[in-house]
């Protein structure tokens, strides 16, 4: 169905007020009357040995209260969610400009930016490895001991060279992907508070507390449980701040100077420092029979993570199996390489190495149905996988039959069928239209390996209320307004009636991380452990004090009513009787039996069919209208569903039209966002349409599938292919380049006097 106000779950969001009003106030945005102020001192150049470094004259500055260096680090100087391969603070090489050398506490931003320009760093300078070509080089300078190789994938079925050698029709191309920021409105911040007996409380925006509280522990060379981390309700996070940023320096600073310190960091200063999308190199041979079928599928990629692994093994891991997609292929070779540069971070990021590889594939069979001449979307449903075929890794998963479906739901989407690109305009030929699709299967969840674990609770609090309380974090996905739509269809009450407990790990159980599309299952999957358990206890209780048969009950707003009659007892009577009906669950993501690492069980699919324009005197592309098929699964939230499919396109927008945060010699040219260009409102099309196909294959138990990366994954391709349709051009190097798409205006001019 197309998802509008009409759909049973459309409700006002229970932050939006705030949020809109702007009440609800950024993490960044506390303070304390007794705080000091924390800056990080970064290097600003992206390879060399440190010989010395000397904050003497820095400490000697007034109002500075604490200057840190490596040496003051009690307990692990390191980090990183896959690998804490990333140092608190260098003592003995730099490998990316980004790489901090000390933290400063001081009275307030100006004397920290003094005393950061007084430390003094003496360097030896190295040779910079500035692309992934260079750190396989054998005469390369090694980055870590185990040299310039992070991770490498192999995946083989069948025999691929023989089976080329038979194909009516291949496809040779390389790809090119860009390094993408988050460009999160908040950036990295937050506000370290020592408490008694060496307790420290974080207020800091993250995708996984309990994550961040272990990785802390380790730095500061205590318990976990002396942490305690509150995260974000707003800011946005993409990925980009499920890694630690500032936390160290924060927290480290707090407890040597016993006063509350902020660390906030500038737009510059996160783009120096922050995650981005992982560029990619992809070469692609792809062959088809005579009747356009599949026959082999070659793949290599080459994956640039930068100074330090972050999660650039996982991601890798994810593309080599994105890179097959929703179809049936009989022999495949896919290699992928992950390689350390001295090119800034590149991380987790919205879709987690889908994108990147999902651009390549659907571009090889755009080619092929060319080649071929044939509709480029009857070629893909002639190739779709069987909805109980093996995983793209040939893994079991659970029978899916989303890729026929959004396939089908494209050809009934209005643009489908609208010819533009041969249109003529004779007093604007040099405007042309196209209409192009895509179409992806992404994955959900960790995937096998990967510790991913979920858990929620249950009770009813002081207050009267039904209290839920999970370890996840609302960063501006919506998940606080889709965990009230669950609950009040569970217990038919009000929103009053609830409490919901997100994002404290003193107050809330471990969940796991707000990452992979697999929140809303998660939440989904707890709640229908805890609602049965719950409510035959209340019930239990409430038929013996009430005196009213259990099969005459029912819970409703403010309490249990005996059915189409009168309230019998409010929750606020249970509490104050001393019944709370406390209960807990604890689970793992579903994943696949076979021993494969990060394959998939879940997945969800969609089509993206895009109408765009070219000015070819200009190069400049602007999207007309998007229309997204999606299944997913049962909606939650229809206006977070939306919202959810509908940002992520924006995001891929960029990715495809404008984004690329370019590097030179190790260091970033683009600083800022005055030459970072993001879409703005004035790029974002007013058509847009989401169908969500709700309903699952039988024995899919499994319910919704969370859809906060799907929306961003199938856009590229659909923009490269409407743009093939209105100029004939194929592009393989994203951003699209404008330079590409110009037409000289002698040839605009002859084409419009032979077409009067």
């Amino acid at each position: 169905m197309l998802l509008d106000k009409n759909h049973k779950n459309w409700r006002v969001r229970r932050d939006g007020a705030e949020k809109v009003t702007g009440e609800l106030r950024y993490l960044t945005d506390l303070s304390d009357s007794t705080m000091l102020i924390g800056k990080i001192v970064r290097a600003g150049i992206p390879h060399a040995k440190i010989k010395a470094i000397d904050v003497s004259k820095a400490e000697a500055l007034e109002g500075v209260k604490a200057i840190l260096t490596f040496r003051d680090v009690p307990g692990l100087n390191g980090y990183g969610i896959n690998q804490p391969d990333q140092p608190v603070f260098c003592h003995d090489v730099v490998r990316y400009e980004g790489d901090a050398i000390a933290a400063i506490a001081a009275i307030d931003e100006k004397v920290a930016e003094a005393a950061a320009a007084l430390i003094e760093v003496t360097y030896d300078m190295l040779a910079i490895i500035d692309s992934p070509e260079a750190a396989l080089e054998p005469d390369s300078p090694k980055l870590h001991p185990g040299g310039n190789i992070l991770h490498q994938t192999d995946y083989t079925k069948g025999d691929v060279e023989t089976m080329f050698a038979g194909c009516a029709y291949i496809v040779e191309e390389v790809y090119m992907t860009p390094r993408q920021m988050h460009a999160y409105m908040e950036t990295e911040g937050g506000l370290f508070i020592p408490e008694e007996n060496g307790y420290l409380t974080v207020y800091a925006p993250t995708q996984h507390g309990y994550k961040d509280r272990m990785q802390l522990s380790r730095i500061l060379g205590c318990e976990e449980e002396k942490i305690r981390i509150i995260s974000s309700p707003i800011g946005g996070s993409f990925g980009g701040k499920d890694e630690l940023n500032v936390q160290p320096y924060g927290a480290l600073l707090a407890l040597r100077c016993g006063v509350p310190v902020k660390v906030h960091q500038s737009r510059q200063d996160s783009v120096k420092a922050g995650l981005k999308r992982h560029p990619m190199k992809i070469k692609m041979k792809t062959g088809m029979d005579s009747n356009g079928k599949l026959v082999a599928h070659s793949v290599d990629i080459l994956s640039d993570t930068g100074a330090y692994s972050t999660m650039g093994a996982p991601v890798l891991n994810f593309a080599t199996e994105h890179a097959i997609g929703p179809y049936s292929i009989p022999n495949v070779k896919v290699n992928g390489t992950v390689v350390y540069t001295n090119n800034g971070l590149s991380g987790e990021f919205r879709g987690f190495g889908g994108n990147q590889v999902i651009f390549a594939l659907e571009g090889q069979m755009d080619r092929l149905a060319e080649m071929i001449s044939i509709d480029a979307w009857e070629l893909r449903g002639r190739n779709l996988r069987a909805s109980d075929d093996l995983g793209p890794l040939g893994q079991k998963v659970i029978p899916t039959i989303g890729p026929d479906q959004v396939w089908e739901a494209a050809m009934q989407s209005k643009l489908w069928n609208k010819t533009v690109s041969s249109e003529w305009n004779a007093t604007t030929p040099w405007i042309k239209r196209g209409v192009g699709a895509a179409i992806a299967m992404h994955g959900s969840g960790l995937g096998y390996g990967i510790p991913d674990h979920a858990g929620g609770l249950i009770r009813l609090n002081n207050q009267g209320q039904i209290e839920v309380a999970f370890g996840h974090e609302e960063f501006g996905q919506g998940l606080i307004p889709t965990l009230e739509i669950m609950l009040l269809d569970h217990f038919n009450c009000e929103p009053e009636d609830l409490s919901i407990m997100i994002g404290d790990t003193d107050l809330v159980p471990q969940s796991g991380s707000s990452t992979a599309s697999r929140t809303t299952n998660m939440v989904w999957q707890s709640l229908n452990r805890l609602k049965g358990p719950f409510l035959e206890a209340m019930y239990e209780y409430v038929g013996k004090v009430c005196a009213v048969p259990l099969d005459q009950l029912e819970i409703g707003r403010k309490g249990v009513w005996i059915k189409d009659s009168d309230r019998v007892i409010s929750f606020a009577e249970m509490v104050q009787n001393g019944q709370t009906f406390e209960f807990n669950t604890q689970f793992h993501y579903p994943v696949t039996p076979d021993p494969i690492i990060g394959a998939h069980y879940l997945y969800s699919s969609i089509a993206a069919i895009v109408e765009v324009e070219v000015n070819e005197l200009t190069g400049m592309v602007r999207v007309i209208a998007i229309d997204h098929a999606v299944a997913a699964g049962p909606v939650m939230n229809p206006m977070g569903y939306v919202g959810q499919i509908e940002g992520g396109s924006i995001m891929a927008m960029g990715f495809t039209l404008t984004e690329d945060a370019i590097i030179n010699d190790g260091s970033y040219v683009t600083k800022n966002f005055d030459t970072y260009l993001i879409p703005s409102i004035y790029d974002v099309p007013e058509d847009q349409h989401v169908e969500a196909i709700e309903e699952l294959p039988d024995g899919d138990v499994f319910g919704p599938r969370g859809v906060g990366e799907i929306g961003s994954v199938a856009l590229a391709p659909a923009i490269v292919s409407a743009v093939h349709k209105a100029t004939g051009k194929w592009v393989k190097k994203l951003p699209i380049s404008p330079e590409e798409l110009i037409e000289s205006p002698f040839s605009v001019k002859k084409r419009r006097e032979e077409k009067v």
